[in-house]
Parts: C-alpha cells; sequence; structure tokens
C-alpha cells in the first residue's frame, strides 16, 4: 500500500465524461464532448482536489460549521418524514419486530453452556446471558445473566454499546469485554470473571481504541494496537504486536512483531489457533500488505516470527491435527513436494509444518491432505473447524448448500446435510471438541430456522423456528438474470406480489465490493414495511461480492470498477423490461460500500431512478483515503494520490461528477456522526453540494450508535420507519 505520491494534471474534460455503458436492452452513452461538472479538479493532485472542494469544513467531524449544518438539515428532514402519517405507524411496527421476544436468541458455546446477547424493549442496550443447551432448546428457556449493559451505562454515566467477548479456553470463564462508547468501532476492553460475574479489579484493562487482541495465556494477551506516537498505520490501524502480562501495562508490554508504518488493510491480528481442550496448536500474525493481501508469520513464545510460505491472499479457519486450514483467493502452487497447483476459491488443508521457510520435507512425517474446489458459479461461503472433521457452506448459484468433509483412516469423506432450496444456510459457533455447530436457514419469504449439526451424522436437529414476521402469501420469489456492459450475467432475485398486474413501486438492493456475499434473507421489517403494503424487493448479486468466489470480487477491482456500476444499471434496466417496475417506481437502496454504488447509481443513470437510501456512504471518491479508516480500502478502489489511479477513480466520483442542470431524484442521504469507519463527511459534503446546486435532497444524521447502527433497537426502528417513508412517498404515493 506504501506507493508513489504524484500531482498529476490531467484533462478535466476527459475526466469529466463518464464510461459508456450498456443496460440490457437500451444502451446509454454518455459522450466526452460535454463540459466538466463546475467543481470538477483542475488537476487531480492532492492539493487540486482539495483546491476544488467548497465543503472542506463539513469534514471536521463535531465542527461548529458541521455540526450547525447537521442541524438545520436533521429539522428539515424530520419535518418531512416523521410528519408522514405513515411514519407513526412504520415506527411501531419496526420495534415491534426489533424488539420482539420471539426472536430467535443468536447462541454462542460458553463453557459448558451456551452464551447469548439480547437486546429488547427493556434492555435496548442489551444483557449478555447463558443458559445450558437443554435449556436453550427447551420451550421455557431459563436465562441467566451475565452482564446488563443498561445497568452498566447507567452506573458508569457513558454510552456504552456491548461490542462482544473474546473468553479464554476451554472453561471460558475469563473473558475480554469489548464496550464502545456511542458504537463506535474503537473500543474500551475490559477483564470479567464469569464465576463472580464481575469486572477484575488487577485484571487486563486497554484504553480505547481499534485493537487486535488474542489470549496466548491465562496471565498474557497478545496486542496489537496503539503504542503511542508513530505506532499506527495512516489507516489509524495498528501495526506492531506485543505480549502483554498480567500487570503490566502497554508501555511495559514486549514486543514480537512488528509490521511497517506504511501497511495497508486493517492491521496486523495475533491469531492463537487452540483444539477442543483449549490446548495451544498454532499462533500466526497476519501482516496486511492492502486490503486484501497479507503475509503470514508463525510464532512460538521465545522464539523469532518466521514467515509461511502461502499466497498473499488466503483465509485460515483453523488447524485440525497438523494442518492449517484455509481458502486461497489466488491460484497457488504449494512448495510442498507430490502438491498440484490449486485455483483461486479452492478450499486446502495443508500440513503446517511444510509451509515453514527452509523446511526439509523430507524428515517431515506423512500427512493426509486435502483439497476442494467449486464447480462454475458456486464458491465457498464459509468454513468452520473442528477437531474431527470440516463444515462447509457453499454456494451454489447464490443458494446455500451445505457439506461435512471428514478426516478418516480410509481419507476424506464428503457428506451433504439436507437443507432447503432457494435459501441461505448459516454457520453460527461451533464446538471443537463435540464437533456440534449451529446453523440457520432462512429465505426471502422463510422466516429464520436454528439447527444444530453433528459432525458425526450430517444432519441438522431444528432447535428452534422464528414466527413470520408479515404475510408472505401475497408475494413470490424469482431469480433472473440481467446482462452488463461485458456480456457477463448478473443474477438477481425479485420477491413481488404473486398477482402483480403491471409496474409496481420497487427497492433495488446492491452492495458489490469487498468479496461480501448476499444470498437470500429474511428482513421482517421490510416485508413488514414494504412488501405488505404492495412493494416489490430486488436484490442484485453484482460482481465486486463473493457469490461466484474470489473471481467475482476481482472483476471489478481498482480500474474496472466501473463494471459493478454497469452490472447494478443493467439489473435495473431489466426490471423495466421485464415489466416488473418503471423509472418512476423504482429506487436503490445501498450503504457504506453500497453508498459508493448508490451515489454513482444516481450521478450516472438519473433517469433509471426515482430514489435512493444512501446510508453510512463513501461518496468523494478522490478524498475518501484522507478521512479515517478510508486508506485501509485502497486495495479496492485504488490509490487517488497516483495520477492514473485517480484518473479512473474521478470517472465516477459522484461527489465531483455532481452537476447543476441535471434531474435528479429527491434522494435522501443518512449516516452517523460517530460512525469511526466511514467518516460522516462524504454524506454531509455530498447533501451540501446537491442543495448548493438547487437539488431538492433530504440529509439525516443519527448522532449515536456508530456504523453498524446496532446500539439500539428502539432507534434503530426509528430509522427504518424513516427510510421506508421515503421510499414510500417517492415510489408509492
Amino acid at each position: 500500500m506504501n506507493r508513489l505520491i504524484l500531482s498529476a494534471a490531467i484533462p478535466a474534460l476527459l475526466l469529466g465524461a463518464c464510461a459508456t455503458a450498456q443496460t440490457g436492452s437500451a444502451p446509454v452513452v454518455q459522450t466526452a464532448e460535454r463540459a466538466p461538472p463546475p467543481h470538477f479538479p483542475a488537476d487531480l493532485s492532492p492539493a487540486g482536489v482539495r483546491a476544488a472542494d467548497d465543503h472542506l469544513a463539513l469534514e471536521q467531524v463535531d465542527g461548529a460549521e458541521a455540526m450547525a449544518f447537521v442541524a438545520a438539515a436533521n429539522r428539515a428532514s424530520l419535518d418531512a418524514l416523521t410528519g408522514d402519517p405513515r411514519y407513526e405507524t412504520f415506527r411501531g411496527q419496526a420495534e415491534a419486530i426489533l424488539t420482539a421476544t420471539d426472536r430467535i436468541p443468536a447462541p454462542a458455546f460458553l463453557g459448558d453452556g451456551i452464551g447469548n446477547f439480547w437486546q429488547d424493549a427493556t434492555n435496548p442496550k442489551g444483557v449478555w446471558r447463558r443458559t445450558t443447551l437443554d435449556s436453550y432448546a427447551s420451550a421455557d428457556t431459563q436465562w441467566e445473566t451475565l452482564l446488563d449493559i443498561d445497568a452498566l451505562a447507567r452506573a458508569e454515566g457513558r454510552d456504552w454499546v456491548f461490542k462482544g467477548a473474546a473468553c479464554l479456553a476451554p472453561d471460558e470463564t475469563r473473558c475480554l469485554i469489548n464496550l464502545s462508547d456511542g458504537g463506535k468501532d474503537a473500543v474500551v476492553v475490559r477483564e470479567f470473571d464469569l464465576t463472580t460475574k464481575t469486572f477484575i479489579a488487577d485484571g487486563f484493562v486497554l484504553p480505547e481504541g481499534k485493537h487486535r487482541i488474542s489470549w496466548l495465556d491465562q496471565n498474557t494477551l497478545l496486542v496489537a494496537t496503539d503504542f503511542g506516537p508513530g505506532t499506527l498505520t495512516e489507516s489509524g490501524y495498528p501495526f506492531i504486536v506485543k505480549s502483554l502480562s498480567r500487570g503490566q501495562t502497554l508501555a511495559q508490554a514486549t514486543e514480537v512483531y512488528r509490521g511497517e508504518q506504511g501497511d495497508g488493510g486493517y492491521g496486523v491480528s495475533p491469531v492463537v489457533f487452540r483444539d477442543g481442550a483449549g490446548e495451544l496448536q498454532a499462533v500466526v500474525f497476519r501482516r496486511p500488505l492492502d486490503t486484501f493481501n497479507a503475509e503470514t508469520w508463525a510464532w512460538s513464545p521465545g522464539t523469532a516470527p518466521r514467515r509461511l510460505s502461502l499466497p498473499d491472499r488466503v483465509d485460515l479457519h483453523g488447524i485440525i491435527g497438523d494442518r492449517l486450514v484455509l481458502t486461497v483467493d489466488q491460484d497457488w502452487t504449494p512448495g510442498i513436494p507430490g502438491w498440484q497447483p490449486v485455483s483461486a476459491g479452492t478450499l486446502a488443508v495443508v500440513p503446517f509444518n511444510a509451509l515453514m521457510a527452509g523446511v526439509d520435507h523430507s524428515a517431515l512425517p506423512p500427512s493426509r491432505a486435502f483439497s476442494f474446489t467449486p464447480g462454475p458459479r458456486r464458491s465457498i461461503s464459509d468454513v468452520r473447524v473442528t477437531d474431527q472433521a470440516l463444515i462447509v457452506g457453499l454456494s451454489d448459484n447464490v443458494r446455500g448448500r451445505l457439506a461435512v468433509f471428514s478426516d478418516t483412516p480410509g481419507g476424506w469423506v464428503r457428506r451433504d446435510a439436507t437443507v432447503s432450496d432457494n435459501s441461505a444456510v448459516g454457520l453460527g459457533d461451533v464446538s471443537r471438541s463435540s464437533g456440534r455447530a449451529f446453523v440457520s436457514t432462512q429465505g426471502f419469504l422463510t422466516p429464520p430456522t436454528l439447527s444444530l449439526m453433528d459432525v458425526g451424522q450430517a444432519d441438522l436437529e431444528v432447535l428452534r423456528s422464528a414466527p413470520a414476521k408479515f404475510d408472505a402469501s401475497t408475494h413470490v420469489t424469482e431469480q433472473f438474470e440481467a446482462t452488463s456492459s461485458d456480456g457477463t450475467k448478473i443474477p438477481y432475485f425479485v420477491t413481488r406480489p404473486r398477482e402483480q398486474s403491471g409496474p409496481a413501486p420497487t427497492i433495488l438492493f446492491g452492495y458489490g465490493g469487498f468479496q461480501v456475499s448476499f444470498p437470500p434473507a429474511y428482513k421482517p421489517e421490510m416485508g413488514k414495511l414494504w412488501l405488505e403494503n404492495g412493494g416489490v424487493f430486488v436484490q442484485a448479486n453484482i460482481r465486486g461480492g463473493g457469490e461466484f468466489g474470489p473471481q467475482w470480487h476481482q472483476a471489478v477491482l481498482n480500474e474496472n470498477r466501473q463494471l459493478a456500476f454497469d452490472d447494478f444499471a443493467a439489473v435495473a434496466q431489466d426490471l423495466i423490461d421485464r415489466g416488473i417496475t418503471s423509472p418512476r417506481r423504482l429506487g436503490i437502496y445501498g450503504r457504506s460500500n453500497g453508498g459508493v454504488l448508490t451515489s454513482v447509481s444516481i450521478t450516472q443513470h438519473p433517469e433509471l431512478f426515482n430514489a435512493a437510501v444512501i446510508e453510512s456512504p463513501l461518496i468523494d471518491m478522490l478524498r475518501y483515503h484522507e478521512l479515517p479508516a478510508g486508506a485501509s480500502w485502497i486495495g479496492e478502489y485504488g490509490d487517488p494520490r497516483i495520477p492514473e489511479e485517480a484518473a479512473w477513480i474521478a470517472g465516477y466520483s459522484a461527489y465531483q461528477q455532481l452537476r447543476p442542470d441535471v434531474d435528479y431524484p429527491r434522494v435522501y442521504i443518512t449516516t452517523n456522526t460517530r460512525d469511526d469507519r466511514v467518516h460522516p463527511g462524504h454524506a454531509r459534503k455530498f447533501a451540501a453540494r446537491l442543495g448548493a446546486m438547487g437539488h431538492d435532497h433530504l440529509y439525516y444524521e443519527e448522532t449515536a450508535g456508530g456504523h453498524s447502527n446496532d446500539a439500539d433497537p428502539v432507534a434503530n426502528a426509528r430509522r427504518w420507519a424513516r427510510h421506508y417513508v421515503y421510499l414510500a412517498q417517492q415510489l408509492m404515493d
């Protein structure tokens, strides 16, 4: 990620032009003769981009001008949205769903029991609690509260948000609790004792930060964090790992690994692998070079780290016996005798010691290796490792499948579990020692079912089924394909009224980035607030996701990003061509990376849409690397400091491409002041420029909750009500 920073003077006329795109049967052509937008930089150097930006003050998170802008915009948006007669109905319906006590409590194995974090109307901040597996499976589960976050927040006068716990195996009575102030990614860490249900007075405590922590043993942590000036990358993530003993301060911790300050990605991570008995199997450090490429180093206490001969694009899932379980995101030729090259997207089980540089392979004991490569239009979606087998979630044309691969004396054996068709299959927590895992299945119209899998049988034992939260009998789900600008077939799901007649109000959702897949999922608030009112919901599986493996993602990285936008436009046009909807009735929704997608879609194809919910978005793509933690994503989008890369980014960056003379739909932009993952400046500046150009729009900024919007289900209900009131105004009225 350490790249040369150069000044660039690129002809503005060329860069002001959008790429030619063909969508479905109706090509959309935009010519290079058109004058550049009024705020397009005269040159694309960082200084030139800054000089052309008339809203830089809005990048100050709590700046006076920024907060005055937020306050005024919030008042106008709340008047327009909460004043709508539908708002209170939508809010009440969403709150009833998000705080319902008949939801399936998400389980995790915790010691010899089951843990769960639960939020409802009584405890909106939530309680961490536990029970036994038998009690969990019963009709009358008895829960024991471990930590009440609402009570803790009141007692300490802090806006605490629970961000998970890491407990030391095998008994899991000592846990590191992550607490966020207001929902930020940055957390405070405190050691907690499950036997006394109290924080340990002299336990481990880390100040607020974006930490990477693993237990080494009961008295030692491996910590990557902010150790002082010069110990974070430009993205604000750590690149140094230290061993922290009980009773030590961070300043007294011993360094065990160091990357470089110019490293990219999300910071170096110490990973400790243990077997089902809690015995240490291996320690590795993952040193990210950019968003997706990382070195892997093995380490043992008292020794120097040794780099493993693994590809840079690889995901590690665990260790079974003496072998490392991994999936590769690039073609790889292992330097191990007897191993053949494997292709990107392959699951492999490789002798751990054979990956050490300089190892004499002839001295290694024989080890049963294994690899599995899905076929075309298929991919590996998830992997869980037990002491006996691998549980593998598969995607077959964006439909979930489930398989168990067991290491037997006769070789590896595959067994497939029976799951319903047209559904998503999600792997939950796993018990390594017992070989059991939680598995969920769901569809757009089918509520989730939670089952327990035993790898010995590969059968699913249903534990709980969620009740329906909306009337699904009125709708049907179908899968179609659109043809993108380069001829690639793009799958998408349509959930529409069973008796649909003519174009209907339609929400088109997309993401298209970071190899994140979106299989069918039950969205109860969407079903209640949108489908029950006659709406259509569409989910586009455009390139940039992981639905068809790493190649589907890598096809639109960097200079090829325009193809992801073309995919989305092709789906929109295909929906119109099929008569499912019309431009008057078609709206789009995307958040985070989906905010890039939706903002670009509006600026490149305003004729296709009449609404856009642009949430927690990246939008100013020529300055995204300047706004924390944007530089960590350079591997996805490219580096705007490099002239060639700035050129292709400028061709689509919606903030620079806005024009006063284009008829854009009235969009709704929303974000969060405390979002420390995607800076609120993106959304603020886009809204301000729309307003300055005279374009009608809505902007709302929540002041707490962070990027995930999971801090408070009651506040989240208000958020969804605002979304659907806006969409109803634009598409149904």
